[in-house]
C-alpha cells in the first residue's frame, strides 16, 4: 500500500476512527473516576556536620556529611522508622503498608534526603511525611550515638516540613484520557487498515487492474438522476456524457487491426447496471455518427424495451425461429436516426438454446459491417446465456458496480468465459463514487463543463426523446439484407 491508499483507508472508516477514539477517551476517564483518589505530600531533611571554625573544616564536614548519607538512605526505608512512624501517628498499620507508601530519595551531590508519602486525604499524606521525617532523625540519631543519648558530629534535621497537597496526585486525569484517546486512536487505525484487507469489493480501476489481467475500458460516475428515474428519463449530466464517450473511445481503439464490431455486454450478478450501459453506450456510439444496434438478448427477464418505453410485442425470438424479418423489428430510437433496438420478443422456454444456434450468429453478424452491434444479456454467473453468446461474437465487457462487485464474484464471472473460449474484452466499472474515498481520481472534472451562460438551463426531469414509429423501410443502404436464413432446429426447440 502506498501513503495514498493509507490515506483512503482512513477516509473511508474515519468515523469508525473517531467512534474508537472517544470510546477510548471515555473509558480511561470512567476508569478514573473508579479509582480511589490518592495525596502525595512532601518534606525533605538535611545532614549536618555543626559548626565549622575555618574552610578546612566546614570541606572536612561537607564531604564526610555527603558520604554518610548514602547510609541514611537505607535507614530512611527500613522498617524501624515504619514502626516509629506508625506509633507517632496512633495507627494500627504494619510497617511494610507504610514503607510502600514512603519514597526517599537523596538529590545528586546533596547531603539531602527527599521524602514523599501518599495518602487517601491531604492531611493523612502530611502527617506521615512529618512522622517519617521523625522517625528518620530518631533512627539516625541511635545510630550515631549508640542508643546512649550522647553528642554526635552527624546529625540529621528538617530542612523542608510537609506541604499539605492542594490536588490528588493519582490517578491523573488528564495523562489517562490522552493515553486512552492514543490508544483509542490506534485501535482504530488498526481496525480500518483491517477492514480495508479484508475488503473484496472492487472500487477503483486500479482495483481491477491490480486482481485482473484486464483492462478497464471505461468507469462511469454513480448518477441519482438515473438511479431514480431510470436510463431513458434521466438526463445525462456533463460527467457522465463524458465518461460514455471516453468508454466509446476505448472500444473502438482495443483492437486497431480488428476492432470488435459484434460487443456483447454483460455483468457478474443482476443489478450491476448492463442495461443502462448498454443504453448510454449505443447513444453515445449513434451520436458519433455510427450506426448502431442495440439487442435484448436477455431472454429471461428483457427490460431494455420496457425502459425505453417500445412496443415488446415482437423482437429477437421471432426473428430466431424465422416468423418475422429483422427489419421488421428494429425500432429507430433517439434524435439521431443512427440508433436502432431490437426487443426480446416472446420468452422462450429455452434461452440458452436459442442464443447458441446458428440463426443467432448469422443474424449477428448479417448488419452491415459499418454498424457496432451490442447485445445486452443475462448476467454471467446465474445462467450461462452470456457466456454461450460471447463464445460466438468479438468479445464481451463486463460490468461491475463499485462498491458493490467482488473480486471473487468478478473473477468467477470471467472464469465462465474462459470455459467456453469467449474474449473477455475489458471491464467497465459503473456507478463510480463523485465523493468521498474512493471516488475517481478525476472526480474533479466531473465539475467542468462548457455551458453558455445565455442558454436555458435543463431540468433533470425534462422529457427525453420518444421513440419513433417502427420504419417500413431503414435508411441505411444494405439493411434490408439482414434476414437470416431459417434455423430449423431453433424453430422446433422453440415450438417445443
Amino acid at each position: 500500500m502506498e501513503l495514498q491508499d493509507y490515506i483512503r483507508v482512513v477516509r473511508a472508516h474515519w468515523m469508525a476512527i473517531l467512534l474508537c477514539t472517544v470510546l477510548g477517551g471515555a473509558l480511561a476517564f470512567g476508569w478514573t473516576l473508579m479509582q480511589p483518589r490518592v495525596y502525595t505530600s512532601t518534606g525533605s531533611a538535611i545532614i549536618t556536620t555543626g559548626s565549622s571554625e575555618s574552610l578546612g573544616d566546614a570541606l572536612v564536614g561537607d564531604n564526610y556529611a555527603k558520604s554518610r548519607v548514602k547510609s541514611y538512605l537505607d535507614i530512611a526505608k527500613s522498617r524501624q522508622v515504619g514502626e516509629y512512624a506508625a506509633a507517632q501517628l496512633g495507627i494500627d498499620a504494619s510497617p511494610d503498608s507504610l514503607v510502600a507508601r514512603v519514597a526517599v530519595s537523596n538529590p545528586l551531590d546533596t547531603a539531602v534526603l527527599r521524602v514523599s508519602a501518599t495518602g487517601p486525604s491531604p492531611e493523612d499524606a502530611r502527617a506521615l511525611t512529618e512522622a517519617w521525617i521523625a522517625g528518620m532523625t530518631q533512627a539516625v540519631a541511635n545510630i550515631e550515638t549508640g542508643g546512649e543519648g550522647g553528642t554526635t558530629v552527624v546529625e540529621l534535621r528538617t530542612l523542608d516540613s510537609a506541604g499539605l497537597p492542594g490536588a490528588p496526585s493519582s490517578p491523573n486525569t488528564r495523562m489517562s484520557v490522552a493515553l486512552g484517546l492514543l490508544v483509542g486512536l490506534a485501535a482504530g487505525i488498526g481496525y480500518a487498515l483491517i477492514r480495508a484487507t479484508i475488503d473484496r469489493r472492487l472500487r477503483s480501476a486500479e482495483d481491477i487492474e491490480r486482481e485482473f489481467d484486464l483492462p478497464v475500458v471505461g468507469t462511469l460516475p454513480f448518477d441519482d438522476n438515473v438511479a431514480r428515474l431510470g436510463p431513458v428519463r434521466a438526463t445525462s449530466d456533463f460527467a457522465m456524457k463524458e465518461a460514455v464517450r471516453a468508454l466509446r473511445t476505448n472500444l473502438m481503439f482495443l483492437d486497431v487491426d480488428h476492432p470488435p464490431r459484434v460487443i456483447v455486454v454483460t455483468s457478474s450478478l443482476p443489478g450491476d447496471g448492463k442495461s443502462t450501459v448498454s443504453y448510454k453506450l449505443a447513444e453515445a456510439i449513434a451520436e458519433s455518427g455510427t450506426n448502431v444496434v442495440l439487442i435484448d438478448a436477455d431472454l429471461r427477464r428483457p427490460m431494455l424495451a420496457k425502459n425505453l418505453g417500445l412496443p415488446d410485442g415482437a423482437g429477437l425470438t421471432d426473428v430466431l425461429v424465422g416468423r418475422v424479418k429483422a427489419e421488421d423489428v428494429l425500432q429507430p430510437y433517439g434524435p439521431t436516426d443512427n440508433l436502432y433496438v431490437m426487443a426480446a420478443g416472446v420468452i422462450p422456454p429455452n434461452p440458452s438454446e436459442l442464443l447458441g444456434s446458428g440463426a443467432m450468429r448469422t443474424l449477428l453478424y448479417s448488419f452491415p459491417e459499418d454498424a457496432i452491434v451490442l447485445v445486452d444479456t443475462p448476467p454471467l454467473i446465474p445462467v450461462t446465456d452470456a457466456a454461450i453468446l460471447t463464445a460466438r461474437t468479438d468479445g464481451a465487457v463486463v460490468v461491475a458496480r463499485a462498491g458493490r462487485t467482488t473480486i471473487d464474484v468478478l473473477d468467477k464471472a470471467l472464469q465462465a468465459l474462459d470455459k467456453v473460449n469467449g474474449r473477455a474484452l475489458g471491464v467497465i466499472l459503473d456507478a463510480v463514487p463523485r465523493k468521498g474515498a474512493h471516488k475517481d481520481k478525476y472526480a474533479y472534472a466531473y465539475n467542468y463543463e462548457y455551458s453558455d451562460p445565455k442558454a436555458p438551463r435543463r431540468d433533470s426531469t425534462a422529457s427525453t426523446p420518444q421513440a419513433q414509429e417502427p420504419r417500413t423501410s431503414l435508411p441505411t443502404q444494405g439493411w434490408d439484407s439482414i434476414v437470416p436464413p431459417q434455423d430449423a432446429g431453433a424453430k422446433k426447440r422453440t415450438k417445443s
